[in-house]
């Protein structure tokens, strides 16, 4: 059920409006940089609930108004974002709804050794695929909150970054369903950076996080520890990255449940041979919560892109997914591709037209959850 979110977020290039070139022009308000967008968008679907047994194709219209109020001073920062998201699927109207993001997101800073920053999340959200009830969206809610605190100077040899942070998942489906799914997640990370170069740091870094879930249902509740070491860097002008590997573990509250203990690696590497290309892999291994009667699922997940300017108003996008899950203490394994292109033009500042295309081919070992699934796009972003 949670694979599409994870699979739309790392291949959110192709898809999403917020890669396109638009540069808003903001208006005061109050003191306020105001910075209203509009995306407009029109796509087929062929397989929109992911269902090779049972497809159900539709062409659909997108309307996603986003409005951002944001507040610089010398030390401070402040930004508050909404956006709204209309999906309406014009040949299976069940499935069409309405996404709402608002978030608000502060940063302070005390001196130079100092510095504080912290968020604020609410997201009513709805899915079409790899959903519990076929023909029925999954519907949920996530509220959440975040506070950050670093000590160290930014151009310090030694650096202490601390985060918090907390999150509540709740489901609105009728009926009960997705009810095992609740839960309150709660974590901590420490990261140690030393500075080795001007452009180069080593890391480590410790992760705590609890899930706690709010019925009996799955007996899933558990703690995940993890420790990972690594560094960032800048080795060139044209080469950047992060590389975090180690170990995670994963312990129930439920003795009968098998524990888990996995390598695990977070890696993000950016390559830029020429200032109008750019080339990028990022590459993942972590426990994801349980699905489908699993009690986690072992996610591997690469994802390669280049991004190229041919002309002031031409680019391209491509990008290349490899995601493997393995559903632990049940029968399944998916191994999915997705690839998805698209042009770019840039009318102006204030306009971008984005036509593009993107396959998916999800192989289960369950085979109630194969499917192929194309999607063809075009997306117009507007701003002032």
């Amino acid at each position: 059920m949670r694979t599409t979110t994870l699979t739309m977020a790392m291949f959110a290039g192709i898809l999403s409006a917020h890669a396109l070139a638009v540069e808003p022009q903001s208006i005061d308000l109050a003191g306020f940089d105001f910075t209203p967008t509009l995306l407009l968008g029109e796509r087929y679907d062929d397989n929109l609930r992911g269902d090779d047994e049972n497809e159900i194709s539709s062409w659909v219209t997108t309307l996603e108004p986003s409005f951002q109020l944001t507040a610089e001073g010398s030390k401070t920062g402040h930004q508050l974002e909404y956006r709204a998201t209309r999906e309406t699927y014009h040949s299976e109207s069940d499935a069409s709804h309405t996404n709402h993001h608002l978030t608000l997101k502060s940063i302070l800073e005390f001196t130079s050794r100092h510095r504080l920053r912290a968020g604020l999340g609410y997201h009513r959200i709805e899915e079409t695929t790899d959903t519990t009830l076929d023909g029925v969206n999954d519907k949920y809610s996530l509220a959440n909150g975040e506070v950050g605190y670093t000590f160290g100077a930014v151009t310090a040899r030694n650096q202490i970054d601390l985060l918090g942070r907390y999150e509540q998942r709740r489901f609105q489906n009728s009926g009960g369903i997705n009810d095992d799914q609740e839960r309150d997640t709660a974590g901590l990370t420490t990261t140690w950076y030393h500075r080795i170069s001007p452009k180069t740091r080593t890391l480590g870094e410790l992760r705590y996080t609890d899930h706690d879930y709010t019925t009996d249902l799955n007996n899933r509740s558990s703690v995940n520890t993890a420790a990972l070491v690594g560094g960032t860097w800048e080795a060139t002008a044209k080469t950047t990255g992060t590389l975090r590997v180690g170990a995670e573990k994963k312990n129930f509250d439920d003795s009968s449940r098998t524990d888990y203990t996995s390598p695990m690696w977070d890696v993000g590497l950016t390559w830029n041979p020429r200032t109008y290309s750019t080339f990028g892999i990022t590459t993942r291994r972590a426990f994801d919560e349980g699905d489908d009667g699993a009690s986690t699922v072992q996610d591997i997940n690469t994802l390669l892109s280049w991004d190229h300017t041919w002309s002031p108003w031409i680019s391209t996008e491509l990008e290349y997914q490899i995601l493997d899950r393995e559903y632990k203490a049940i029968d399944r394994e998916d191994d999915r591709t997705a690839f998805g292109a698209a042009v770019v033009y840039t009318y102006d500042r204030w306009a971008d037209f984005k036509l593009g295309y993107r396959r998916v081919d999800n192989d289960s070992t369950s085979s109630d959850n194969d499917y192929k699934r194309n999607l063809y796009l075009l997306i117009v972003e507007l701003s002032l």
